[in-house]
């Protein structure tokens, strides 16, 4: 049986999600992301804001620059999380196989539970009444025979659309004389490599095979194979195994350039790292640093760490490689870990079979927490959970570069 793929995407997510718990928001253009008198981005807006250009990703100044009288606020990421997993638990109902992009879009298997485009279509339905009946949000489905067509679908009818695009030749009759970007993988440099050899459209690819794959190589093959409707992937439902690294980082509202505070940063950050690496049952051999100059200028250091499993390691080597970097002021610092292996592949470390050695270390930790905990009069005892929250952890170190 060929397959039968459905593709649900939340509209405008968070925006829609403070809606809902706040009525009077509707109607008014949202954004949710930074303040305007912040450093950041947009996350989401409302389907109003984006009437005045503004979209995700946007910068934060030029959307009040576009959208002055806009409501801003920050992303409350607990309340979405939440929210989220009781989206992919209606959504996972209907599939065999789950495969979560972010959290409000999912690729859904229903070849075996639907049997037909008719049973997709009814399986499609129930998903759309369900969750504006138990949520009370939207979404945009798409079914089709592909991954890609299936993406392609859910976006014909936005929001709170519906579209099917059953064959390939279904999916290449609607897309054929559209902008190149409409091709899974092609993005905006990629279409400016397109553009340049004046290929503009679909149909341009399809005549100029050889042309798109002289210029982009590998992936030129698969966007030729993308215009002839051809897409075999599967949908593979994430495990956190599967994932190359697990980092946190934070920007700064004014650029640092104490780096004494940036290490104390790094302290968080690599509590923060441990902290989503067991909930994970993670553990990694390597750490990574991460930052970004006033000037706009960024700059990574990795380091091979034989158990980078513990705040106090991350930590530890995050900060020697921060002491070997250009000392200027710094807007963004991040850390993580890399090579990562679940709980029964790892091999136990020198320090894990000495029980001394382990108690030495949470002396340590504890030593630095109480550091920082003295130097901006700050109190952890019950709360340091928190601070993993991205919201808090925000607050928190701008709380701390303000008293530094």
């Amino acid at each position: 049986m060929d397959q039968i793929i459905i593709h649900v995407d939340m509209d405008a997510f968070f925006a829609s999600v403070e809606i809902r718990d706040d009525p009077s928001l509707r109607g008014k253009p949202l954004i949710i992301g930074s303040l305007p008198s912040e450093r950041g981005v947009v996350a989401t807006c409302s389907y109003e804001a984006r009437k005045y250009g503004v979209h995700s990703a946007m910068n934060i100044k030029e959307a009040y620059r576009l959208c002055p009288n806009g409501i801003y606020m920050h992303p409350n990421m607990e309340k979405y999380r939440k929210v989220s997993g009781q989206l992919h638990g209606i959504w996972n109902s209907y599939a065999t196989a789950s495969e979560a992009i972010a959290f409000d879009e999912a690729y859904l298997d229903v070849t075996e539970t639907a049997g037909d485009f008719t049973g997709a279509r009814q399986i499609a339905q129930t998903i759309k009444r369900r969750i504006r009946e138990e949520l009370g949000l939207t979404c945009s489905v798409g079914v089709a025979y592909s991954k890609t067509a299936a993406k392609t679908a859910s976006e014909e009818k936005k929001p709170d659309g519906y579209f099917e695009i059953p064959t390939p030749e279904a999916f290449v009759k609607l897309i054929l004389d559209r902008d190149v970007r409409v091709l899974y993988t092609v993005g905006a440099m990629t279409a400016e490599k397109l553009y340049a050899a004046g290929i503009r459209t679909v149909r341009d690819v399809r005549e100029r095979q050889q042309d798109v794959i002289r210029l982009l190589g590998k992936q030129g093959q698969w966007i030729t194979r993308l215009s002839f409707g051809i897409d075999d992937r599967k949908v593979t439902p994430y495990r956190p195994q599967d994932a190359k690294s697990i980092s946190r980082e934070v920007t700064f509202q004014k650029d640092v350039d104490n780096y004494d505070l940036l290490k104390d940063v790094l302290l968080l950050l690599a509590l923060s790292v441990e902290d989503r690496a067991r909930r994970a049952g993670l553990h990694g051999q390597g750490v990574t640093l991460k930052l970004t100059y006033s000037d706009m200028k960024g700059i990574s250091r990795s380091q091979i760490v034989l158990a980078a499993d513990s705040a106090l390691a991350i930590y530890r080597m995050a900060a020697q490689m921060l002491d070997q970097v250009e000392k200027r002021p710094v807007r963004l610092i991040g850390t993580g870990i890399y090579n990562l292996s679940d709980e029964q592949e790892r091999q136990l470390s020198f320090e894990d079979v000495f029980e001394q050695a382990v108690q030495e270390r949470e002396e340590e930790l504890q030593r630095l927490l109480e550091g920082l905990q003295e130097r901006y009069h700050l109190d952890f005892a019950g709360h340091l959970p928190q601070i993993f929250q991205a919201d808090t952890l925000h607050r928190t170190v701008e709380y701390m570069r303000k008293h530094v």
